[in-house]
Parts: C-alpha cells; sequence; structure tokens
C-alpha cells in the first residue's frame, strides 16, 4: 500500500534527494553531486532543501512547458527543480493560508540572483490573472532591472554580484532592502567594477542625453570608474540601459523622474572629480581649496545648488553645541573624506528612493492584508583571506544569524541529537550587547579622546582574549604571539565554515559613516525634485544636535527588523553552489565545492533530516487537509483534532515507525509517507470532484432538460401557429385563384356573348344598309349615267392644271434667285461626283467645300503681278501643289495656273517654268485612295512633252481634275479629258517611262502619303491606313 513510484526515483541520475543517499559520507555527497552536474542536473535536494548548481551557461529547463510541468504538482512527484520548491512554497501560501520565505544563500557567483529571478517568474507564471494583478506581476518581473542596474556590480568572483540585501514580498508587498555596499561608489578592488548602471549610461545613453548631464562617454575621465575591467565580456551596458529606460516606464517613472534620477548619477560622477590641494593659512593651520572648479560647477548646475554653499561646505565643518556654532577649517584628508561621505550617501539615498518608488508601484491599493512570499536573497559571502573592510563584517554576522534550527523536544517527540557546528557562540560574540564586537565598535566610536582602529583592537584583545572563537596576535592568550600568519593589526573569528581574517583598518571610520551637517544643509538647498526628499535632516528649521547612529547599530537595527518578519513565515530554502572559480561550463572543482559544502553545513543538513522527521504539522490543519482520507473523519470530525489523526493515520495503516504524535503536531519521518498522503488526498479529491461533478452535471441536465421541455412547448405553440397560419395563406391563395378563374370564365363567355351580339347588330345593319343602297341605286340608276362621267372628268383636270401652274410659279422663283456663277459651281461639283463618286476615297471630303478656283488672288496680290501678266488669259484655278522630282521622288513646291486653254507651272519666283496648252493633255491618272496625287499625261511629239509627263500632288485634287476636264474638253474640241483611276498606272519621264504604285501605308509613318523611287522603273506612294 505504501508502494508508490515516483518520477523523483525513477530513471534520476544518481539520488535526487541527499536523504536517500548510501553511503552517506562526505565524498559520496561529493560524488553524487559531480555526477549529477556532469549530466545537467544542476537541483538536488535534501528533504525540503534545493541544493542549486550554477551551471554558467543556459539550460532548456526553464520554458513555458516546464512551468506548467511543475505546476499543482507534489514536491517530490518530479524530478529536482526550484520550479517544485516554488510551486511547493505558493500552494502552501494559496492552501494553507500562510506566509511564506524563500531564502537563498551561496557565495558571490553562485547564482542567487538568477534562482530569485527563476522563483518570481514562476510565481508570476501560476498565480491568478486580471488587470491589476498582470500590471502588478509585469512591474514585479520588470524591477529586476532597475534593481540589479542600481545595485549589482562586476566582483573578481561574479560579472553581476548583488551589492544589497533584498527581501522580496511577492503579491502586492513591498520590497524590504538593507546592506548596499555604499562603500563601491568611492572605491572598487582591484578587477572589479563600480555598479553597472555608471557605465550603461555612459554606453548607451544618447549624445543629446550625454550633452544635458554633462557627461563623456569616455570611462577613463571619471575617478569613480575602475578602467581595468570597465569592458566586460557578455554584457552589453547600452542595451542593458535600454532595458532599464523601458523597465522604468513600465513601473510608471515619469519622464522628469527619470531625468532626475539620472541626473543624480550623473552627479556622483562629476563629484569624484573634484580634487583638493593644502593651502596654508596665517595660524599654521592647513585648509584645503578646490583645484579645477569645472567638475563643481556642472555638478553644481545638475542639482541647483548655488556653487559658493557646496564650495564652503567643502572647506569648512560647522559643530553645533547647545547655542554655540563652532566652524572648522577642513584639511585635504578630510575633504576627500566628506567628498566620498557625500558621494555615497547621496547614491544609497538615491537607491533607497527607488525602492520606494517602486514599492509605491506594485503595492496593493486595498487596506486589507494580502497573503505574502518573501524572496531572500543574500549577497555573497565570500571568504578572503584577508577582509579589509567592516561591511563583510555585517554580511557573515547576518549569515550566522539566518542559519538557526531548533529540533522538536519542544513537542515531546524522540530525537537523536546529530552534532553539529552552534552558531550560538559566534552569534554571541558579534551581537552581544556588554561585550560583544559591534558594541565595542560602537562604544569606542562614542568615546571621547584620541580613538583609532588600533584603540579598537586593543579594546577586543581585552575583552576577547579568552574566547575560544577569538585570535589576535596581541592578545592575551600566549598561544597567538608566535602565529606570523596572523598579522599584528589583524583579529581572526574561528566560523563554522572555517577561519576568517579581518584587519581593522578602516573600522572606525565605516562605522562613522558621517556625513558633515554643513554638507547635508547645502544638499537641502538645492532647487532639485529629489535633493530634498533624500536630505531632510539638512532643514534648518529641523535642526538635530543628536548624534547620528553608527553604521553598526544601523545595521543591528535592520536586522532585527528583518529577522522578525522571517519569523512569521514559513520558511524554505535553496543552497546555491559555485562548481568553479573560472566562470566556465563542465568545470567542476572539488575543493572549492567541498569548502562550499562545509559553511553551508549540508552535510549536517542532511543528517538532521535523516535523523528526525522530513514534515511536521499542527493536528488541526493536517486533520483538514486530510480528513476526506478517511470515512469516520469526512465530511466533519466532532472530537479533538489529535483524535480523528489517529483515526485517520489508523484507517489508511501506515506504519508507526514512519510518524509520532507530539503535543500539538504529528511528525512524518520519511518524505515518501509524507508524498502517500499527498497522492491519497489527490486521488480522493479527484473522486470528490468527479462526484461533485455528477452532482452537478445531473442538475444541470435536468435543469437542461426542464428548460427544453417548456421550450419544446413554446416552440410546438409557435409551430402550430405558424403552421396554421401557412396553412390559412395556402387556402386563401387557392381560393384566390379559383375565385379569378371563375371571374375571368365568366367573363370570357360574357364577352363572347356581347362581341357575337355585336356582330349581329353589324351584320343586320350592313345588310339594311347594302339592301338600302340597292334600293336607291336602282331608282336613281337612270339618272347618273346620263350626267357623272363628265362631272367628274371636268374636276379632275381643273386639279391637275392647277398644281401645274402653282409648281411653274415656284420654279420661276427660284431660276430667278439661280445666278450663272452658282450654276457653274453646280455643274462643277455635278461633275466631280460622276468622275469620282465611289471611286476615289478622297471625293467625300470634298464635298462640303466649294470650288473657289483662285486661292491665291493672283489678281489682287502684288507679289504675282509678273505671273499674272505672263499669263493673257483669264486664270480658273490658282494653287500651290507639290510637282513630285522623278530622281528622289521628293515634292518641290509650284504655282498651278489653269487658263481658258493652257495651264502653267511657276516656281513662285515670277518665271514660267512650263506652260502646257490643253490640247497637248491625253488623260489624268489618279489612285482610288485618299491621296493627293495626280498625273498629267502630255501628247508624244509636242514641245511640252519633251521632259515627259507631269506627277504632281495637291489636297485640292478633285477640283484642280474636276476644272481641267471641263477646260480641257472644251479647248481640244473633244468630247471629254480622260480621266484614269487606278491604284498603278505608268508616267512617261523623258524616255523612261515609270510605274507609279500605290500601297497601304502604316499609321506609325504619320497621316500624310510619301513617295520613294524604288528603282528606275518603280515609283512608290505610301498612303496611310487613316488617311
Amino acid at each position: 500500500m505504501m508502494e508508490v513510484k515516483t518520477s523523483l526515483l525513477d530513471n534520476m541520475i544518481g539520488v535526487g534527494d541527499m536523504v536517500l543517499l548510501e553511503p552517506l559520507s562526505e565524498d559520496s555527497f561529493l560524488d553524487n553531486l559531480k555526477n549529477r552536474f556532469d549530466h545537467n542536473e544542476i537541483y538536488t535536494y535534501i528533504g525540503s532543501v534545493v541544493i542549486s548548481m550554477n551551471p554558467y551557461r543556459s539550460l532548456p529547463i526553464y520554458t513555458p512547458e516546464k512551468v506548467e510541468e511543475y505546476r499543482n504538482r507534489n514536491f517530490y512527484e518530479l524530478s529536482p527543480h526550484i520550479y517544485a520548491l516554488a510551486d511547493e512554497a505558493y500552494r502552501s501560501l494559496r492552501d494553507q493560508d500562510k506566509d511564506q520565505c524563500i531564502l537563498i544563500t551561496g557565495e558571490s557567483g553562485a547564482g542567487k540572483t538568477e534562482a530569485s529571478k527563476l522563483v518570481m517568474s514562476y510565481v508570476a507564471a501560476v498565480c491568478g490573472r486580471g488587470q491589476e494583478v498582470n500590471k502588478v506581476k509585469e512591474q514585479l518581473l520588470q524591477s529586476n532591472p532597475v534593481l540589479e542596474a542600481f545595485g549589482n556590480a562586476k566582483t573578481v568572483r561574479n560579472d553581476n554580484s548583488s551589492r544589497f540585501l533584498l527581501l522580496l514580498l511577492l503579491f502586492f508587498s513591498p520590497f524590504l532592502i538593507d546592506l548596499l555596499e555604499k562603500s563601491r561608489v568611492v572605491k572598487q578592488p582591484r578587477g572589479e567594477r563600480n555598479f553597472h548602471i555608471f557605465y550603461q549610461l555612459l554606453s548607451g545613453a544618447s549624445d543629446d542625453t550625454l550633452k544635458k548631464l554633462k557627461l563623456h562617454r569616455d570611462v577613463s575621465k571619471y575617478n569613480y570608474l575602475s578602467l581595468d575591467s570597465a569592458a566586460v565580456n557578455g554584457l552589453d551596458d547600452a542595451a542593458n540601459f535600454r532595458t532599464v529606460r523601458n523597465a522604468m516606464e513600465i513601473l510608471g517613472f515619469m519622464a522628469d523622474e527619470v531625468q532626475s534620477v539620472l541626473e543624480l548619477v550623473a552627479a556622483v560622477l562629476k563629484l569624484g572629480n573634484i580634487e583638493f590641494k593644502p593651502e596654508s593659512r596665517c595660524n599654521g593651520s592647513d585648509e584645503s581649496r578646490i583645484k579645477d572648479k569645472n567638475d563643481l560647477k556642472e555638478m553644481c548646475e545638475l542639482l541647483g545648488i548655488e556653487q559658493s554653499v557646496l564650495e564652503r561646505a567643502f572647506s569648512y565643518r560647522t559643530v553645533e553645541a547647545k547655542l554655540e556654532k563652532v566652524s572648522t577649517t577642513l584639511n585635504v584628508a578630510q575633504a576627500y573624506y566628506a567628498r566620498d561621505a557625500l558621494a555615497k550617501n547621496l547614491y544609497s539615498r538615491l537607491f533607497s528612493w527607488l525602492v520606494t518608488r517602486i514599492n509605491e508601484s506594485i503595492k496593493a491599493q486595498t487596506k486589507t492584508r494580502h497573503k505574502v512570499m518573501g524572496v531572500l536573497d543574500i549577497y555573497g559571502f565570500e571568504i578572503f583571506e584577508v577582509r579589509k573592510t567592516a561591511d563583510q563584517t555585517s554580511v557573515l554576522f547576518f549569515l550566522i544569524r539566518t542559519r538557526t534550527e531548533s529540533p522538536p523536544k519542544i513537542s515531546g517527540i524522540e530525537w537523536t541529537n546529530i552534532e553539529y557546528f552552534n552558531n550560538a557562540i559566534i552569534c554571541d560574540l558579534i551581537e552581544n550587547n556588554q561585550n560583544g564586537i559591534m558594541a565595542m565598535l560602537d562604544e569606542e566610536c562614542l568615546r571621547p579622546g584620541t580613538v583609532t582602529d588600533e584603540t579598537f583592537l586593543d579594546k577586543l584583545n581585552t575583552v576577547c582574549a579568552e574566547h575560544q572563537h577569538f585570535e589576535s596576535r596581541l592578545s592575551k592568550n600566549s598561544k597567538f604571539l608566535t602565529d606570523h600568519s596572523l598579522p599584528h593589526n589583524c583579529f581572526r573569528i574561528q566560523h563554522y565554515a572555517g577561519k576568517v581574517l579581518y584587519r581593522v583598518e578602516g573600522f572606525m571610520d565605516k562605522n562613522n559613516d558621517l556625513l558633515y551637517r554643513d554638507l547635508s544643509q547645502a544638499m537641502y538647498k538645492a532647487n532639485h525634485s529629489l535633493i530634498k526628499q533624500l536630505f531632510p535632516e539638512g532643514n534648518p528649521a529641523k535642526v538635530n544636535l543628536k548624534r547620528p547612529p553608527t553604521a553598526g547599530f544601523q545595521f543591528k537595527a535592520s536586522v532585527g527588523t528583518l529577522m522578525r518578519n522571517l519569523q512569521t513565515k514559513n520558511p524554505n530554502y535553496i543552497r546555491c553552489i559555485k562548481p568553479n572559480d573560472k566562470k566556465a561550463s563542465h568545470i567542476f572543482t572539488e575543493s572549492l565545492v567541498r569548502h562550499q559544502v562545509h559553511y553551508l553545513g549540508l552535510m549536517e543538513n542532511v543528517r538532521v533530516r535523516r535523523a528526525g522527521y522530513a514534515f511536521r504539522q499542527p493536528y488541526e490543519p493536517c486533520l483538514e487537509r486530510y480528513k476526506m482520507l478517511c470515512k469516520r473523519t469526512w465530511p466533519h470530525w466532532r472530537g479533538p483534532a489529535r483524535e480523528g489523526v489517529e483515526v485517520l493515520m489508523a484507517d489508511l495503516q501506515v506504519p508507526g515507525e514512519e510518524f509520532s504524535y507530539g503535543r500539538s503536531k504529528i511528525f512524518i519521518r520519511n518524505p515518501r509517507t509524507l508524498f502517500f498522503l499527498e497522492e491519497r488526498r489527490r486521488q480522493c479529491l479527484q473522486d470528490l470532484a468527479t462526484l461533485i461533478q455528477k452532482i452537478y452535471r445531473g442538475w444541470k441536465c435536468r435543469s437542461h432538460f426542464l428548460l427544453l421541455k417548456q421550450s419544446q412547448i413554446v416552440v410546438a405553440a409557435w409551430y402550430r401557429r405558424y403552421a396554421q397560419q401557412k396553412k390559412y395563406q395556402r387556402i386563401k391563395s387557392a381560393t384566390t385563384v379559383v375565385q379569378s378563374y371563375t371571374r375571368g370564365w365568366q367573363a370570357r363567355k360574357l364577352l363572347r356573348e356581347l362581341k357575337y351580339q355585336k356582330r349581329c347588330e353589324e351584320a343586320v345593319t350592313t345588310i339594311s344598309a347594302y339592301w338600302h343602297g340597292t334600293q336607291i341605286r336602282r331608282e336613281y340608276r337612270k339618272f347618273f349615267r346620263a350626267n357623272a362621267g363628265r362631272k367628274i372628268y371636268d374636276f379632275i383636270i381643273q386639279r391637275i392644271m392647277q398644281k401645274y401652274f402653282l409648281g411653274l410659279k415656284s420654279t420661276k422663283k427660284q431660276m430667278s434667285q439661280f445666278t450663272q456663277e452658282k450654276k457653274v459651281v453646280y455643274e462643277e461639283k455635278l461633275e466631280a461626283s460622276e468622275l469620282f463618286k465611289d471611286k476615289k476615297a478622297l471625293y467625300p471630303s470634298s464635298v462640303s467645300q466649294p470650288f473657289r478656283g483662285d486661292y491665291l488672288e493672283i489678281s489682287k496680290n502684288p507679289k504675282y503681278q509678273k505671273l499674272h501678266s505672263a499669263v493673257e488669259e483669264k486664270v480658273l484655278l490658282a494653287d500651290v501643289v507639290n510637282k513630285i522630282n522623278r530622281a528622289n521622288g521628293k515634292g518641290t513646291a509650284r504655282i498651278f495656273l489653269l487658263a481658258k486653254n493652257s495651264f502653267v507651272l511657276d516656281d513662285q519666283t515670277g518665271q514660267v517654268k512650263a506652260s502646257v496648252p490643253l490640247p497637248d493633255l491625253t488623260s489624268v491618272s489618279v489612285s482610288t485612295q485618299s491621296d493627293g496625287f495626280f498625273a498629267l499625261k502630255l501628247k508624244e511629239g509636242s514641245a511640252a512633252a519633251v521632259k515627259g509627263d507631269f506627277l504632281l500632288s495637291s489636297e485640292r485634287l478633285i477640283e484642280i481634275i474636276t476644272k481641267l476636264h471641263r477646260t480641257g474638253a472644251t479647248a481640244a474640241d473633244r468630247e471629254q479629258l480622260d480621266v484614269d483611276i487606278s491604284d498603278e498606272f505608268l508616267v512617261q519621264f523623258k524616255q523612261d517611262k515609270v510605274c507609279v504604285k500605290f500601297i497601304q501605308g502604316s499609321p506609325k509613318n504619320g497621316n500624310s502619303a510619301s513617295c520613294k523611287r524604288k528603282n528606275n522603273r518603280l515609283l512608290e506612294v505610301s498612303v496611310p491606313a487613316t488617311a
């Protein structure tokens, strides 16, 4: 009954849950991790704890299909994955209504930030829908690029290391954030970078934006930016800057807010370029002066501060005590300290403002409390040979503080004690209010007199000399006097992960973290939208003479608040491990992983899980969750919750060694037992769901049936009504048709009767008329025969004579108006019609044109007086024609004059080129087409025929030939002049006879006919088809 197969155990690489590892040893633990890592299985369980190995490459295990695969699945049901833990936490939050927290720990570069992103993306994918929810989810995911840009930096071990502690509370709740490594703003270790936003701004901002911010793209121009690692492989600062700008827009940042943020970032860079030089005063004291005031001027312009106010704040310090104010000068070292303190405070307060602004965008609008899931990303606990700052001490303290476990002895359960390192003694060494390291550091900072890092170390050597986990070369413990690995200015703490060395240099200054009041007041005077919010203590109306809290005190208060917040939530753990220091894939450095396994306490975790209980839960929620597995507890248990759980476990026949009953909780030893309960619950829920579905579907089907039945009655009633209406319409239509046919038949019958009656009446009338006519004609016949013929004849003759004389009168009237000139014109038109109608294509266009004859007005035009005098007879026709050259077929303009007995060709100069008597003209030849070519053939042997016939061309061909035909016949005393109409005829040129041939030409060659000489015997005239 307990044997349930799961994919966690089936076909897995190595062991998916270290609790099941046999044999359990450190070597087998590492071998299992390496075996799974080599097969791209980067996640392994220790009970409900997830071990995450950084693969340093992208793996196809975070797809939307993978999200759906792990959605609403049991933690141990599928292979180990970070989605399984995220889903378990989310379902516990949703189903059990208990706040959750996911604690992510590990070295820098182990993948903690990416793990937190994966948790956020999974929860965003599986949680509810809705306009507001989707908007907040998108804003929550877009907060990552902004926080990474302003809070992450490149370190030796990680190119994208979080330099702040982040507790992200999902589901409409704000971020809790602390411990920004603000010392990185002014100084970075070798091989590391400042925060990403500085490099992103210089690389990705447009030239116009940089000009407004008074910045240059060259990183080397800014003292606060490291040069040896400004460019990082795999990081595109320009593209990331565009991502940050887009994310800020999605988060609801206004354009002026984004500009204000960028101005503050630029101001920090400008602040780092301010340098000081010493200047001696007359009293012998030293004071500082700014070397080059250009960067100070540009910074003041960005922040809206008067340059003289900020310049004085860098040179003097005012100390107030009660009613007295004392102003002292700052030397160069103090000036640099003030500059760096201002830069650190300006950036860290800007970062805090960004977090507050993001919280305003994603916080719930209602006042009701929402369930919360926290994701705690603890930035890297790197173990170096020498620690240089007090910030790492704070991280060490927090990591120790968050790793606290307590066995369930208080519940009265038998417990196998597992020896593991107890953190309480180290917590006491660091945080004890009387003689703890941090308490003594605060006390030393507040003590009057000469206070240095050496006096602080002396105090530690005096108070902590006998502590078993504290080591110092100068302490009273003589065994460290000869330890040359321990420098004189350092102390060492024996942590559970090993011994860690701390150098006290700078402890006092960093703990004081003092920002001079003069600088705060100068910032408050700025005419900038954000500066007044960031430096409220600079308000002169709210002067607080109390010394500001130290960094250690602030940290201790923040950690206390954070711990109280975490204690109200159910913890879930992700332990991130870095496989190698080279940031390369497929490399597993055993010594490095072994060291991380040591200080993360993973072996102790496995032993506790194997010796203890994997799951614990109070009786009431346990019974409420699993009561459906037993008929006696379902649906309600009337007795105490513990008795109900006992009945439930007995009914399920769970072996007694698999669980124990405590005072208020039940403890389950093996995860598989829990999975068995969850699997039975899932099956039972499916059965219950099936039952509910069955009842619901039955109710729904019956309701649907009743609705259908009622609808059927309504539909049937309406259909019957419709059918009866259709039947009535058909009967009505049929009745109308029958009535129509009946009425038509009756009407036609009546019509036939009326027609027959009318025909009878007409027949009677006709017979009667004929009869009366016959009677009358018979009576009057003898009188009609003698006189009728003569009277009819006389009447007809009279009508004919009347019409004749009327017509004769009209004809005489028209003849009186008809002149001799019109008569000639009509005769010529008639003759032209007889000659060319239906024979020449040019003829129809000439019908409407009157024959004028003298087109050149040769008798009136002085230009042609000489030519007119050369022609003694009356000119019948004068026009310009083209004489065709017999050599090449080209036309030459000539004046053509027709007289009564001859025709003349002139070259328009007044000289007669040819004069031909009409008796010598034998015939005229033209084509049938629409051209104007015609040939004048002369009598052989005549004087005019020496050069041959004339081939001419004219648009008035019809009129010319008609006049030639009339005049030529009269002059030669013959009946008529021959007119030959043919598309091919012979023309005599001197001694040669040339054939003139007319062909149909292409419209592309123009609208006029053209003539070409093909050879000695052929002259070809091309006539357009459209002519």
